[in-house]
């Protein structure tokens, strides 16, 4: 429960785009003849044709006496005293609606989807790390984890650490000529707390949300009456030229391509670069070739890696970067920063950027 059909509704000569803000059953698709009810007991449950249970709440015998979908998203059950003994708010899955959060103790990150049909856990995350929020790429080759993203400069936690933040929104003016919309963060120790604005909309911005996409993109979509055919709206984009550069996003350039100033602009190449395509794709060494060390490394001057910029680089050699891959069959190349001897290793390549720097160098493995 909670997937919607992505296609356009024509009704009443407006265009509708129906969109999922939450997921129940993560993962784990259900029936055509799956049922949802709040039983007797209060348990609200998800239940397939076969009378298997797919997802509860298990709110049983907890005072529950009601349910209700809030005009916000949120959807809540309640006790005899009106106090929500469950809400979906606290289970957010890729995405936040405004006054939607995480936090210490429950959900601390957003997960993409693996793709518009698949609901099953993408390799994308949006964290909320000790001191920042922090965008992380998952390998599904190695299983590390690498940040290609940092909101370290529009938080200041001081000598405590996270302890919430929530997607927020609120006019500018009292006019409500313009509205931010923000994150709204407190802190452990109560030393610090911040909102800082991601965009100011000269609209009315409160049916918002602040969504990771299937390709690692950050967006906030927002819902307003006036705009024609879909009525949403893309108010921010994180990897614009306007915020984080377009280069930064894992996917701007496919399976493997070269970016500059938000632009694909090639294919690295073992002659340099060769046009531009979507279908673009790394010469991939098998696992006997790898065994035989039948493999070699094309080396690319002025480039980077998505995660050079916010993943440390060990502090190793040129030679040892090299060694480490050259011994690791899961690796695709690496890429080594000449000037203070810093080394990643890439098990994905994904998008390479362009930076005029001589020293940042990578090296890409290929069949001999």
């Amino acid at each position: 429960m909670g997937t919607a059909d992505p296609r356009t509704i024509y009704y009443g000569n407006k265009f509708y785009v129906p969109r999922w803000v939450w997921e129940a059953n993560r993962g784990k698709p259900i029936g055509e003849m799956a049922t949802f009810a709040l039983l007797a007991d209060g348990n609200l449950v998800i239940t397939e044709a076969d009378g298997r249970v797919a997802w509860e709440t298990k709110t049983a015998n907890k005072d529950v006496v009601g349910f209700e979908l809030l005009p916000n998203g949120n959807m809540v059950l309640y006790n005899s005293k009106g106090a929500y003994v469950w809400q979906s708010f606290d289970t957010p899955t890729d995405t936040l609606l405004v006054g939607q959060g995480l936090r210490l103790g429950g959900m601390t990150k957003l997960v993409s989807r693996a793709s518009e049909r698949d609901n099953s856990n993408g390799p994308y995350s949006f964290v909320m790390d000790n001191d920042t929020m922090v965008l992380y790429y998952t390998s599904p080759t190695s299983g590390k984890r690498y940040a290609y993203y940092s909101f370290t400069d529009r938080f200041n936690t001081l000598t405590g650490a996270l302890e919430s933040v929530t997607f927020q929104c609120a006019p500018q003016t009292e006019e409500n000529y313009a509205y931010n919309l923000y994150l709204n963060y407190t802190v452990t120790d109560k030393s610090f707390f911040g909102s800082p604005v991601l965009v100011r909309p000269n609209w009315n911005v409160t049916y918002s949300m602040l969504r990771l996409g299937i390709d690692g993109s950050l967006k906030i979509f927002t819902y307003y009456e006036p705009v024609e055919r879909t009525k949403w709206e893309v108010t921010y984009t994180l990897f614009s030229e306007e915020y984080a550069g377009g280069c930064q996003l894992p996917e701007k350039c496919g399976k493997f391509g070269l970016c500059e100033s938000g632009m694909c602009v090639g294919c690295p190449a073992e002659t340099g670069a060769t046009a531009w395509s979507s279908s673009c794709q790394p010469k991939t060494v098998s696992a006997l070739a790898c065994a035989n060390k039948a493999f070699k490394f094309n080396k690319l001057v002025s480039v980077d890696h998505f995660m050079s910029a916010f993943t440390q680089g060990e502090n190793v050699s040129e030679s040892a970067c090299g060694s480490q891959c050259t011994s690791d069959c899961k690796c695709a190349g690496y890429f080594y920063h000449q000037a203070d001897s810093k080394c990643w290793v890439a098990y994905d390549l994904k998008t390479l950027t362009r930076n005029g720097n001589s020293t940042h160098i990578g090296y890409i493995k290929v069949p001999k």
